[in-house]
């Protein structure tokens, strides 16, 4: 192995996704750097790293797997912070921005899936949360994108009758239903807690909500 090693030959290496090692060196959680448009890494440096996870309690490279379920498909740049606004216009949004990743392949697609699932029943969960979700086709693997309003989401109607204003949009392939399934699970169970909800809401920065949203206790 060479001593400075692409991002394919360190997710070989680590025997992850080259979706996985993105998100991680993205977050800063694995040691690399880019030349020009393409991620490096030393080898030394992931072999420490590798040695630090593993020393870690309870097993870490267990518990970095673990840590991304919500991390490896959300990015601080699909956060987004709103004073107001109404519902189809905050799917809209999100919509658009799950469309600029390389992982939607038809921005009407999902756009129609998105709706087509609120008409069936509303994703107001409860608490001040909507989580609009579909599974499609053309959608490679799992993306998320995130809105926080500040004042109540028009039209948006809510299981619990309290007004929405933090919305989790999630996409993922047809075929995705288990990573789906944990990845609802974890944002829910992150958003159950109020301080953090109320951290949220209250936010103007979408690398402090980003932060909220992924960090494991």
């Amino acid at each position: 192995m060479h001593n400075i090693l692409t991002l394919e030959e360190v997710a070989e290496y680590l025997r992850v996704s080259e979706r996985t090692i993105y998100d991680w060196v993205q977050k800063g959680e694995l040691p690399g750097g880019k030349l020009g448009n393409t991620w490096r890494f030393k080898r030394d440096e992931i072999e420490k790293w590798v040695d630090e996870k593993l020393a870690g309690p309870g097993g870490g490279a267990v518990s970095a797997t673990v840590a991304v379920t919500t991390s490896a498909v959300l990015t601080v740049e699909r956060v987004v912070v709103l004073d107001s606004g109404e519902k189809i216009g905050i799917l809209t949004k999100l919509v658009d921005i799950l469309s600029e990743t390389p992982f939607v392949h038809s921005r009407d697609d999902l756009l129609r899936g998105i709706l087509a699932r609120e008409d069936l029943m509303s994703t107001g969960i409860g608490c001040g949360i909507g989580v609009p979700h579909v599974r499609l086709d053309s959608i490679s693997d799992l993306v998320m994108a995130v809105a926080v309003c500040r004042s109540p989401i028009e039209g948006y109607v809510s299981l619990d009758g309290a007004p929405v204003h933090i919305v989790c949009m999630l996409a993922a392939h047809s075929d995705q239903h288990t990573k789906y399934i944990r990845t609802l699970s974890a944002i829910s169970s992150c958003l159950k807690d109020p301080l953090t909800r109320e951290r949220i809401i209250n936010a103007d920065d979408p690398d402090y909500i980003y932060s909220l949203l992924t960090t494991r206790s």
